[in-house]
């Protein structure tokens, strides 16, 4: 059992760097750089910035995705799946799939393009555009996190 407790603790940490990076760059990072005068800086920052973030978010759900799965097969617990009380797994599951998504193939394939496209035109308007994205995604995470901590410590609320 010890490696599952490893897992755990790899599982909690790369959740805390993931999720807590995409607050940073949400609460912090786009709202300054929102405030810059010169479109340049503005998308010099945010590149230099969100590409250094972007190798430890594809870094942390790759150690996401492989401990949360590992724990699901040493537990056997795949039928959680099937039982409503466990929506949080649900949950954790899409929004891993969703940010994977995001990471290693929208971003690299189409959203660096949009983006560097739309953000030299209108740069107020591309990073509203992110910035609302940004919102939705964290809010979803917290929401997660929250029913996942409440859950694996046995509180349902739903009986």
């Amino acid at each position: 059992m010890e490696y599952f407790t490893l897992a755990r603790v790899i599982h909690v940490l790369a959740v805390i760097l993931w999720i807590g990076g995409v607050a940073m760059v949400t609460t912090v990072l786009i709202p300054a750089i929102k405030k810059m005068k010169s479109k340049e800086d503005q998308l010099k920052t945010f590149e230099t910035i969100e590409g250094r973030f972007a190798l430890q978010a594809k870094i942390t759900t790759l150690l996401t995705g492989l401990t949360g799965f590992y724990m699901l097969y040493e537990l056997n617990a795949w039928d959680r799946y099937l039982d409503y009380r466990f929506w949080w797994i649900h949950a954790m599951t899409l929004v891993w799939i969703i940010f994977s998504l995001i990471l290693y193939v929208l971003e690299p394939l189409v959203l660096d393009k949009v983006f560097e496209k739309y953000a030299h035109k209108n740069p107020e308007k591309a990073f509203r555009i992110m910035g609302r994205m940004h919102w939705i995604l964290l809010i979803i995470s917290l929401i997660t996190t929250a029913g996942a901590v409440a859950g694996s410590h046995g509180w349902f609320w739903v009986k």
